[in-house]
């Protein structure tokens, strides 16, 4: 029998859990905050997959999702994920995937990409993270905007940071986020010729079935992300009205980036 395709999933895009006193990102969910959230998952009946285990539910390759099914990802790869959000996670039984930008791995070493943005993950939290059941993924290699790339250094972030993840951690890894959510035809195809089962972008509508696993949908929680809002984005309600702001802003900027990338790519002779 054919397994039951899934519903619309609310797939959730953290970055750093940390208190506005050690940063200045708005994006920063402080931890008291992400600890309320997780208990309200946790009490209305949610069940947690990775983006790989949604993935291969959406490809037909697996059974029918449970219900209240709730995707948590993490971009970029910060220290306080191994610190704050896994004792939490663990303590509700939910999982998670991490997107890691490999060139800010603390110890990266010769590998480093220049400003890294905080206290980032180290190889052997990485590891850690992957060995307690989290999905690991790829986050590029220096957080560039992909859009904006020639084709050669293009595969190169995607190839190089995969392939540094997998070498690592001895297992293949199914997929990645694009930095800053930005992407376009070139970069799809590109990431699916190198192996890539799924891409996240952000875009800030909900899963469904017929969403383009190369372009999958997340909503983004920030540090203004009050409670009454954050229940609604978790049962993906009223979500044209919380996100309404930035899906303008995201309309407008990308007309922009579609025109410096068409005069890059006249400017590079690709």
């Amino acid at each position: 029998m054919t397994p039951t395709r899934p519903g619309p999933v609310p797939v959730l895009m953290y970055h750093e859990i940390a208190r506005p006193a050690e940063t200045t990102s708005r994006l920063a969910v402080p931890p008291d905050a992400f600890a309320e959230q997780l208990a309200y998952l946790h009490g209305e009946g949610f069940t947690t997959v990775t983006v790989a285990e949604l993935r291969a539910v959406l490809a037909g390759g697996a059974g029918p999702l449970p219900d209240r099914t709730i995707v948590l990802t993490f971009d970029d790869g910060y220290e306080d994920f191994h610190r704050r959000a896994m004792p939490l996670l663990d303590r509700y039984g939910f999982t998670a995937t991490v997107f890691v930008t490999t060139g800010w791995i603390q110890d990266a070493g010769a590998r480093s990409a220049p400003r890294r943005p905080g206290r980032m993950l180290s190889w052997s939290q990485i590891e850690e993270a992957a060995h307690a059941g989290f999905e690991v993924g790829a986050h590029s290699r220096t957080h560039p905007q992909l859009d904006q790339l020639p084709g050669r250094l293009l595969r190169e972030e995607l190839h190089s940071s995969k392939a540094q993840l997998e070498d690592k951690l001895g297992s293949r890894v199914a997929g990645l986020a694009y930095p800053f959510g930005y992407y376009s035809a070139k970069v799809r195809e590109t990431a699916r010729v190198l192996d890539h089962d799924y891409a996240c972008a952000v875009r800030n509508v909900i899963m469904n079935p017929g969403s383009d696993p190369l372009a999958l949908p997340r909503l983004t929680v920030r540090k203004s992300t009050a409670m009454p809002v954050f229940q609604q984005i978790a049962r993906g309600g009223n979500l044209r009205a919380i996100f309404r702001k930035d899906r303008a802003l995201t309309r407008g900027w990308a007309t922009v980036r579609h025109t410096r990338a068409a005069v890059g790519t006249v400017l590079h002779g690709h």
